[in-house]
């Protein structure tokens, strides 16, 4: 096969993927899809749940910290992205969910309790819902069931409340003079409740006339069996049954017997079960959870046995006649009857109990046993929470902040694409046409993966614009480099891919490492950058090995291509400016550094990080508005009151973009403050019927603990590589640039008292996947230089290899910059904090990746004897005339072997047997290379 058919054939499969993205993004076609904005562009749900804690006890700061985790693992496991979940007042957790597509269903999941109890089922019923003869009887009406232990209630402290309203109908007589029936029913209003005050709070404290309160007496529990699973002493048709347990949660050993905290979440799992192919939600215990079941069961065994002997049928194992009399387990969650396994007593491997085993519970469907997994694995809420409202909340940037987004990303690509033409000439046109379509593969990518788009994601969009121009740009300059070398442009293309592949792998495996860690490891915002920057990385790396590589491909079989000026292959490639020592300056950088985090660290010493509502809570305030009210306007008497970065939503029924109802979240306001803020609102747009309340994080400290720990298994998994494709000398540099451009961005922020906010955040990991990148880009080039430069010392290496990468780092430094200095410039007050911290974040990590990076690998290398040999022999700063060296290499280019692509070739053409004059300059090139041969 043809290079030319391959490279077709490449570009047909690359345009056949490009018109499927096309038409996934194209209202109206078959497989169209529909991009998911997060809450901070679109707006989305709010529910707002309130603790109801368990009898005797009251909610604390504690209890809503850990009900606020939860909620939040829940939520992110359920597979919605970027949510927000923070605390109200003493007793309220507000949930607001982006591209929820069954809202009822999630609210449902989220408050659900997860209280899992495991009774010894039999022993443990209490009152009508056991024989004389120890068999369970299944009550069909939970009225009949509670009237008939009102005596026994009424006696001591109840243990609940229920409500019911009893409704009285009168039916005609059927015929003349016969006398019309009367009939009761009995409905629940509300329960159960651990206080009778709690029972009838919704009804102003007083029992309605046509209702009736009914008690459970204390240390019992009323369960519901839904008759789908199998409900033991059913006797009669009926939806749902009830038990009455014994109850007593504080007695070591129960009933019931094994609680929530007995479980082992990380066992717990969805499955099949092999038996009846069902799906089931297997349990798995702790330790002191196991040795109870090991209990409980081994009591049914027994139990089973015995009552087996007395009916006169131990020895028979006929199915029928086990179940008839096994003792069984009752699993209970949040109060409904999930299961009853029972134990087979005719198998004697079971006499002891089932040691430390795993219980399991079926559920019928797979989303019902995923749904169960999701709830047990985050744990048991340590309240109840019942949902008091549920409404929609408009975006917190607003359509206008959208808008101006979408323009300034548009003109930051232009911008990037004439800078390409520029720079590069035809190889920018192919590199805009490669941007084309990693652009529309991108897009597509998010559509399929169904990814919802947030601020911190447009982090690591952009941070991969910059990665995927990078790609291009490593290979243009290793192309132009190799033109400049005397190669034809056919031959240029196939070196340049062949060296650059290696450098640009090893960039945007150091990069997916750091991202796909943090997507495994993080949630909410964090987990939204980490999704982006992976799948940019991914398709990036994609187009610039496939799909420039084929149009280049094709292009060079033309003559007229073959011009190095029509490229911008002429001239030198490096301008003198930019030929200076940096390894002799080194201390200079450093010192540059030190003053800045210095500076830092004495900022963050005496007045700390401005932290905003995401990290340290605020002040919600809520109001309505007679005429509707632009997001953009209330935001501006906000900021004109001094509080430029509140959270303006606007809830319920939008009317052209507009709302008549508002939540502003702020700081921590006083009372002053407060009274100033409502009183501007009412003045100038119509406020009225406002209210406040105190508002805690919505971004937690389990969040940023995740994050840490994020970013700490990644660096150890970067040492790990660099180590084994470099050097363990060169992985340490990188991490030490890395923390450099952390503690650079946060004395920053405090130096300056910028608000710290989630965006922020996402700066911060932009600076490790930017700074990662670049170092990596000139690590590369150090390690390939260090064999053809056999003497010279190490900082002459470093230098001529920042020389030979200056231009590319500089250019992608950029090209990244240049959609993000659009926000600014165009984007509104949010936008502009938004693009600040990007733009520390970028510059942070190009710095580093030249200015300290490279001169602590030159230091720990100058260490070693060869080197420091080496550096003796040069002279006291270790440097020789480096300029010449570069010189010297770049008009000795050609004498280099001619490329072996590898991995390239598996998607383009193998290159052709080098000349006789290739080989003879590679005979050349050896001999040069020798100790004895002549010096350079």
């Amino acid at each position: 096969m043809t290079d030319r058919r391959k490279y077709l054939i490449l570009m047909g499969a690359i345009l056949a993927a490009v018109v499927g993205a096309v038409l996934l993004a194209v209202p109206g076609s078959p497989i169209h899809r529909k991009a998911t904005l997060g809450l901070d562009l679109q707006g989305g749900l709010e529910v707002v749940l309130k603790a109801v804690p368990p009898k005797g006890q009251s909610v604390d700061q504690t209890g809503m910290q850990t009900a606020q985790s939860i909620i939040q693992n829940r939520i992110d496991k359920l597979g919605v992205s970027s949510p927000e979940v923070r605390r109200q007042g003493p007793d309220q957790i507000v949930v607001e969910l982006a591209g929820v597509h069954d809202p009822a269903k999630a609210a449902a999941l989220i408050g659900k309790t997860a209280q899992l109890m495991i009774f010894d089922f039999e022993p443990d019923l209490a009152g009508p819902s056991v024989s004389t003869a120890g068999h369970p009887l299944a009550t069909p009406s939970l009225y009949d069931l509670l009237t008939q232990i009102q005596t026994q209630a009424k006696k001591g402290t109840p243990e609940f409340y229920y409500l019911f309203r009893n409704k009285t109908t009168t039916t005609p007589a059927k015929k003349k003079g016969g006398k019309p029936t009367t009939s009761t029913t009995h409905s629940l209003l509300q329960g159960p409740a651990q206080t009778k005050a709690d029972l009838l709070h919704p009804y102003g404290g007083k029992v309605p006339a046509d209702a009736q309160v009914l008690l459970v007496p204390s240390h019992r529990l009323v369960v519901s069996c839904p008759a789908a699973n199998g409900c033991p002493g059913a006797t009669v048709n009926a939806p749902t049954y009830y038990y009455l347990f014994k109850y007593d949660p504080n007695a070591p050993n129960g009933p019931p017997e094994i609680a929530g905290k007995d479980l082992n979440t990380s066992g717990i799992r969805a499955d099949i079960d092999p038996s009846s192919g069902q799906w089931i939600t297997l349990l798995a215990f702790t330790g002191h959870g196991g040795k109870q079941f090991q209990n409980i069961t081994k009591a049914e065994y027994q139990r089973g046995q015995q009552a087996a002997a007395l009916a006169g049928v131990a020895g028979n194992r006929d199915q029928t006649t086990v179940t008839t009399y096994a003792g069984h387990s009752a699993i209970v969650l949040d109060g409904v009857l999930e299961s009853t396994p029972y134990i087979d007593y005719t198998d004697s491997s079971l006499q002891n109990g089932i040691a430390g085993g795993n219980a399991q519970i079926t559920t019928g469907s797979q989303a019902s046993a995923k749904n169960l997994a999701l709830v047990l694995q985050t744990g048991a809420l340590p309240y109840n929470f019942q949902q008091i409202e549920r409404t929609d909340v408009s975006s917190t940037l607003g359509k206008d902040s959208l808008t101006q987004a979408w323009h300034a990303a548009l003109v930051g690509l232009i911008v990037v694409a004439i800078f390409l033409l520029v720079l590069y000439r035809f190889l920018g046109l192919v590199a805009v046409f490669g941007l084309a379509i990693y652009a529309a593969l991108y897009y597509a990518a998010i559509l399929l993966f169904n990814v919802t788009l947030t601020l911190p994601g447009f982090a690591g969009l952009i941070l991969t614009i910059g990665v995927a121009a990078d790609a291009n740009v490593v290979v243009f300059e290793r192309i132009k480099e190799e033109v400049r070398s005397g190669k034809s442009v056919r031959a240029a293309i196939s070196a340049g891919y062949g060296k650059g592949f290696h450098t640009i792998l090893d960039a945007n495996v150091v990069t997916a490492i750091t991202a796909a860690v943090l997507f495994l490891i993080a949630v909410a915002s964090v987990k939204g950058f980490a999704l982006m920057l992976l799948i940019g990385t991914i398709i990036s790396l994609l187009t610039a090995v496939a799909a420039t590589r084929a149009m280049l491909g094709l292009l060079s079989g033309f003559r007229w291509f073959d011009n190095p000026r029509f490229m911008g292959a002429h001239g030198q490639q490096t301008a003198k400016w930019l030929q200076i020592d940096f390894m002799k300056r080194r201390y200079l950088w450093f010192a540059i550094s030190g003053v800045i985090i210095v500076a830092g660290a004495v900022s963050l010493g005496v007045r700390g990080l401005n932290l905003g509502i995401d990290f340290k809570g605020g002040t919600q305030l809520s109001f309505k508005t007679h005429v509707a009210q632009s997001t953009n306007t209330i935001r501006q008497i906000a900021a004109a009151d001094g509080q430029p970065d509140a959270v303006v939503q606007g809830t319920g029924t939008a009317t052209n973009g507009k709302y008549t109802s508002w939540q502003v979240r702020t700081k921590s306001l006083n009372s002053s403050k407060l009274s100033t803020l409502t009183s501007d609102y009412q003045r100038e747009a119509g406020a009225y019927a406002s209210g406040s309340k105190d508002v805690s994080a919505s971004f937690g400290r389990q969040i940023t603990r995740d994050a840490i720990l994020g970013i700490i298994v990644s660096l150890a998994l970067i040492i790990v590589y660099i180590t084994l494709r470099f050097d363990i000398k060169f992985a340490v540099p990188v991490i030490l640039a890395m923390i450099h451009d952390i503690l650079i961005t946060v004395g920053i922020y405090s130096l300056v008292f910028k608000e710290v906010t989630v965006d922020t955040v996402a700066a911060v990991l932009t600076v490790l996947g930017y700074s990662i990148y670049d170092t990596i880009i000139i690590f590369d080039r150090i390690r390939e230089n260090v064999p053809l430069m056999r003497r010279q010392p190490f900082a002459t290496i470093a230098n001529v290899s920042l020389w030979e990468t200056i231009r590319r780092s500089l250019a992608t430094t950029f090209i990244t910059l240049l959609p993000i200095i659009a926000l600014d410039a165009i984007g509104g007050s949010t936008l502009k904090d938004f693009a600040f911290a990007l733009i520390i974040g970028v510059t942070s990590g190009a710095y580093s990746s030249i200015f300290i990076a490279a001169p602590l690998l030159t230091i720990w290398k100058e260490r070693e004897p060869d080197y420091a040999r080496r550096r003796q022999l040069a002279g006291g700063d270790g440097t020789t005339d480096g300029k010449a060296e570069l010189a010297l290499r770049q008009s000795e280019k050609a004498l280099a072997e001619e490329p072996t692509p590898e991995l390239i070739d598996v998607v383009t053409a193998t290159p052709s047997e080098p000349s006789a004059q290739a080989r003879r300059e590679k005979r050349r090139q050896r001999r040069r290379s020798r100790p004895h041969g002549r010096a350079r």
